[in-house]
């Protein structure tokens, strides 16, 4: 059987990474596979089960299928591969329509529909913010108004412009995409297709522990059993997930110092400016892809209009805590989530 990597550091038989753990109790489960790569600037982890053991070439090539697609989006989503089709694209941001894979133009239409369902929170044109910010935390210099008003000229999902099914053009010299608020979920969509077509319907997937699909039940328990911790390691309290997509962020996950001031990842597309609240949000849905957009969403739309706006959607919910300990929840939240505070 396949040992997971030590990604993380146990304790007490907790397995505690990241925003979210998985919790492992007892010894392993003789019919369950766990191994990770390194895919997407990130952790990649899949926990696979079946009732039976099953045989080991049969499970050499669905971990083939499993690692060999994930690498796959990676190529076809990443910008630091300067010949990558998304590097492709925003390179040739102004010139036109260009060809690009049917996945890529299938996660562009997807992104599309979630800026507009979202009032513009979640945006992948947001990447000239995105360097604009991190040219301050290198001058260490805040960056003007009038230097927020230009750039958010090039901002708006609307702007994409869909030739063809598979041509896709960026209107304006100096817009650019950037996938990260998407791509690990649409790349775990698939992959959970995958395994649902080898007959693999128990698993965890587990990409950055941020992005998660919980397929089916380990084979002891009810569910997949997930430790929810602020970004700054509080534990939150255990979630229990099974056959839902989940995605978890935080605002301050990853921050900046930009003349003494702290300043998240997460960039408001509608105003230019990092979120500053400290703030973790947990998004159950249907697909992995929805999940995470909603998730970016959330932490910019806030407790009011963001889990308005989760509320009127079929099969979504979701959780936003501030550092502090208020939180938030949508009103089937507690029961799709089974969630107990610690």
């Amino acid at each position: 059987m396949r040992k997971s990597r030590d990604w993380g550091l146990g304790i007490g038989g907790w397995t505690v990474v990241g925003i979210v753990s998985l919790l492992v109790f007892g010894s392993p489960v003789r019919a369950c596979e766990t191994d990770g790569r390194y895919i997407m600037g990130t952790v990649f982890q899949a926990t696979l089960c079946q009732a039976e053991p099953p045989s080991q070439g049969k499970m050499s090539a669905v971990w083939h299928e499993v690692f060999t697609a994930a690498q796959r989006f990676d190529a076809l989503f990443t910008t630091y591969a300067p010949h990558s089709p998304l590097s492709h694209l925003n390179a040739r941001a102004g010139q036109g329509p260009q060809a690009v894979p049917a996945e890529v133009s299938e996660i562009l239409r997807l992104s599309q529909h979630y800026a507009d369902l979202t009032n513009g929170a979640f945006d992948i044109t947001v990447r000239p913010l995105l360097s604009l910010w991190r040219q301050a935390e290198t001058t260490q210099t805040q960056p003007t108004a009038a230097a927020i008003r230009h750039t958010m000229r090039f901002i708006g999902s609307q702007k994409l412009h869909f030739a063809t099914p598979h041509h896709v053009g960026l209107p304006a010299p100096g817009m650019a995409l950037d996938l990260g608020g998407i791509g690990k979920g649409y790349a775990l969509d698939r992959i959970a297709e995958q395994l649902h077509e080898q007959r693999l319907t128990n698993a965890l997937l587990n990409f950055g522990q941020s992005s998660l699909w919980a397929l089916g039940r380990p084979p002891d328990g009810e569910g997949w059993r997930l430790l929810l911790r602020q970004p700054n390691g509080e534990i939150v309290g255990v979630a229990t997930f099974s056959d839902q997509a989940v995605s978890i962020s935080g605002s301050l996950g990853r921050s900046m110092q930009v003349e003494g001031q702290r300043y998240g990842h997460i960039i408001d597309p509608r105003t230019g400016r990092p979120v500053q609240r400290d703030l973790l949000a947990c998004v159950v849905a249907p697909s992995a892809a929805q999940a995470e957009a909603l998730s970016t969403a959330l932490l910019i739309l806030g407790e009011q209009e963001g889990l308005d706006l989760i509320e009127q959607l079929d099969g979504v919910e979701g959780f936003l805590r501030e550092a502090h300990g208020t939180q938030w929840m949508t009103t089937g939240w507690e029961r799709v989530s089974r969630f107990v505070a610690l």
